[in-house]
């Protein structure tokens, strides 16, 4: 077996994989192991946990609001759309659509 033929190019297009390509192929945790060793390349590799979703997921809407509307919540700080959602279901509350 000679030398592989380099994966891309001269413009950076990969070329197509061979089965010898495939044969020399070796798993992400090997290759990472050696990279960034064993410890940080587990933390790597390890799934990533999400939450779970939510009964009723929100959606998104673009709307235009007047410019010191928007200012206002987002002077208060992190998280000015969950209060401006909040806000927006107490005005319905109190006044049917």
């Amino acid at each position: 077996m000679g030398k592989p033929l380099p994966l891309t190019d001269a413009d950076g297009e990969v070329r197509e994989l061979t089965e010898t390509d495939f044969n020399l192929m070796r798993p992400a945790g090997e290759v990472f192991a050696e990279l960034f060793g064993a410890e940080q390349s587990a933390e790597m590799l390890k799934p990533k946990v999400w939450r779970p979703r939510k009964g009723s997921p929100k959606v998104f809407a673009g709307i235009r609001l007047d410019a010191e509307v928007l200012e206002a919540f987002r002077a208060i700080g992190k998280g000015w759309q969950t209060r401006m959602n909040d806000a927006l279901k107490e005005r319905l509350k109190d006044h049917s659509p």
